[in-house]
């Protein structure tokens, strides 16, 4: 099976690179968009790395030219000075999926987000409801997966998580006390292989989360059990902490705007998990807590 995976670099690319290296079936093409992000990723086996960007057509239609799957995992929350929502989860998704399109690709998986909408007024939001609306309409089989925070290895959720346990206190929006169904990256990436083995036919739209609904205090108060130790937690209004994004926004141009105090507040709520669909035992809550505890996960 020819897999090709974009945004390979990320911290879900990376994890399913490591699932996928050494011997087996599955011959991987890792795609980047820099020679810097193709020199983190050492080729290996069965394993290739190109540099490819999403602004070449036939550069990418080349590429996906065989492939059996192709998963598209790249986009982006924080906003930077000229990269926008539609030019990082819109235009690349567009692309690939005309790509696909083009190249005979046998099925795609796009990796989304829980509450995505085209027609959301959250522009984060409406923009991944948008690429889900390219894939869909690519012609192409397609599955799009929508998932919640992801905790493990290199992800912002244990980064943040980390650093609030190390520090022993933390000012949670709201008080944390928004839902979350916390979902392990070991588990999505057994479910994007799951699919690109099965390759259904048709679009399906699938929500993967995590086995166990959490506040996110009631999350950090876990992870502080887990580790040992104790953390004060406060609280900042929400309102309060959207004029301040904006103002820092503004002045600074910082990517934590009010649209992603939005995005971390809103609850992650699904009416029927994928876990059952698959056919996949999720880890638990607290099993995955203690392997991002055990590793120490920083930022970086």
């Amino acid at each position: 099976m020819k897999l090709v995976i974009t945004g390979a670099n990320s911290s879900v690319g990376l994890s399913l690179l490591g699932r996928l290296r050494g011997p087996g079936d599955v011959e991987v093409f890792a795609i980047v968009r820099s020679e810097r992000a193709a020199r983190e990723i050492a080729g290996a086996g069965r394993m290739h790395v190109r540099v490819v960007s999403y602004d070449d057509a036939d550069g990418l239609a080349e590429t996906l030219t065989g492939a059996d799957c192709v998963v598209h995992l790249a986009g982006i929350l924080l906003e930077g000075r000229g990269t926008s929502y539609a030019s990082a989860n819109v235009a690349p998704a567009a692309a690939v999926a005309d790509a696909a399109a083009r190249a005979g690709v046998g099925h795609l998986v796009l990796v989304s987000v829980v509450g995505a909408d085209s027609g959301s007024t959250n522009r984060y939001f409406r923009t991944k409801g948008q690429a889900e609306r390219a894939f869909a309409e690519s012609g192409v089989p397609a599955t799009i997966v929508r998932t919640p925070i992801l905790l493990g290895v290199g992800t912002a959720g244990a980064h943040a998580i980390s650093r609030t346990i190390e520090a022993g206190r933390a000012r949670l929006l709201g008080g944390g006390r928004h839902t979350m169904r916390p979902l392990d990256v070991d588990d999505l990436c057994e479910a994007i292989v799951r699919i690109c083995r099965a390759r259904p036919e048709g679009v399906r739209l699938l929500e993967l989360v995590g086995p166990e609904p959490v506040t996110y205090r009631a999350l950090l108060e876990r992870a502080a059990t887990v580790a040992g130790t104790d953390v004060a937690l406060g609280s900042i209004p929400v309102g309060l902490a959207k004029a301040g994004a904006a103002v820092r926004a503004a002045l600074t141009g910082s990517g934590f705007t009010p649209t992603v105090v939005e995005v971390i507040t809103q609850d992650e709520v699904v009416e029927r998990n994928a876990d059952v669909d698959l056919g996949m035992t999720l880890t638990p809550l607290t099993e995955t807590l203690r392997r991002i505890l055990a590793r120490g996960e920083r930022a970086t």
